[in-house]
C-alpha cells in the first residue's frame, strides 16, 4: 500500500512539483494550500506523512504545527525559506521531526520523507500494546483487558476501540469511523456507529463502573475520554 504524503504549501507550482515527484517516487501525494484547509483535511482523513510550508495563508505552518500536535503525532517535515537556526530549534520543540531549506533539492525531499517514514514504521512495529490508563488492547493477541478482566469483544467493537486509542486525543466523526471500520462508503445512516459505540461502552462500563473511557464530542462525534 502506498504511503500518503499531505503537502501543505500554498506556491502552486513548488505544491505540483513535489506531487509529481513524490507520485513518480511511488508516494500518494495530496495538496493543500493554506493552513485551514491543511487542518481540515489532517482532522479528516490520515496521513502517513506531512510537508509543511511555513508561510502558510489564514494560518502559518507553526500554527498548523501547534494545532496538529494536539491530536496526531503524524511525522512533519517543515519545509521553509528561513535558515535560521533559532527557527529550526523552535519548529523542532514544537514538534516538527524534521526540517528542509528552501530552493531544496527534490533528492534530498525524498532520502528526508524515506528517512522519517522508516522511523515512523519502525517504531509502529513496536507498539504493538496501546494502553489507556487500565485499559490494555494487543494488537498481536487481538484482547482487550481491563481492570485484569478479558473483556469479549465483536470484531467491530474491538476495530472501532483500536481506532480510538491509537489516536486518543483526536475526534473521529461517525463517517470517518463507518469508513475506516466497516471499509464502505458512508451515507448518512449512523445507526451502524451508534449501536457499536453503546455496546462497546456498556462491556467497558461492567467491566469498570465508576470510569469513563469514551467521549461524545457533540457535534462532532467520539475520542477516548479527555481528562
Amino acid at each position: 500500500m502506498m504511503e500518503s504524503i499531505l503537502i501543505i504549501e500554498d506556491n502552486q507550482d513548488v505544491s505540483r512539483m513535489l506531487s509529481e515527484f513524490l507520485t513518480e517516487s511511488g508516494y500518494q501525494p495530496e495538496a493543500a494550500f493554506s493552513g485551514t484547509d491543511g487542518l481540515i483535511k489532517l482532522r479528516e482523513k490520515s496521513y502517513d506523512l506531512v510537508l509543511l510550508d511555513l508561510m502558510l495563508p489564514y494560518k502559518s505552518g507553526d500554527q498548523v504545527l501547534r494545532e496538529l500536535r494536539g491530536f496526531s503525532d503524524i511525522p512533519v517535515i517543515v519545509i521553509s525559506a528561513k535558515d535560521m537556526v533559532g527557527t529550526k530549534i523552535d519548529l523542532l520543540k514544537l514538534g516538527a521531526d524534521d526540517y528542509i531549506t528552501k530552493p531544496f533539492d527534490l533528492g534530498e525531499v525524498e532520502a528526508r520523507v524515506l528517512s522519517n517514514l522508516r522511523r515512523q514504521s519502525s517504531s509502529k512495529v513496536k507498539e504493538q500494546t496501546l494502553q489507556y490508563r487500565d485499559l490494555i488492547l494487543s494488537k498481536d493477541a487481538k484482547s482487550v483487558l481491563l481492570e485484569g478482566q478479558d473483556l469479549e469483544l465483536t470484531a467491530k467493537e474491538y476495530a472501532i476501540l483500536q481506532l480510538l486509542m491509537e489516536h486518543p486525543k483526536k475526534v473521529y466523526t461517525k463517517a470517518n469511523l463507518y469508513e475506516t471500520v466497516w471499509e464502505d462508503e458512508y451515507l448518512g445512516d449512523d445507526n451502524a456507529v451508534k449501536t457499536h459505540i453503546s455496546n462497546l461502552r456498556n462491556k467497558l462500563k461492567k467491566a469498570s463502573p465508576l470510569e469513563q473511557y469514551i467521549e461524545t464530542v457533540w457535534g462532532i462525534g467520539y475520542r477516548m475520554y479527555k481528562e
